[in-house]
């Protein structure tokens, strides 16, 4: 079963901007959460991210994982923004 969760996702730069300077929201999602599944929800559920959700990367426990990856209760889970600059 599905079962509803929040997951915690820390916030770092532009991410952080675009949230009004919040380090981190709260994301209203499920059981079996997948990486590119909570970015769409980040996404969709916090609109101001919209745009750089689609563009930034989630570390799981301080490393980068892929869009399939399922993310574990309790995990550390980061939105990593493009970075720029020289």
């Amino acid at each position: 079963m599905n079962e509803p969760r929040s997951i915690e996702v820390l916030l770092f730069a532009g991410a952080s901007e675009a949230a009004d300077g919040a380090d981190r929201v709260i994301v209203q999602s499920h059981e079996n959460t997948t990486a590119s599944e909570l970015i769409k929800q980040l996404a969709d559920q916090y609109s101001a991210l919209a745009p750089l959700a689609h563009r930034s990367r989630l570390a799981i426990d301080q490393k980068y994982v892929s869009p399939s990856h399922v993310i574990q209760p309790g995990a550390e889970v980061a939105l990593i923004p493009p970075v720029s600059g020289g």
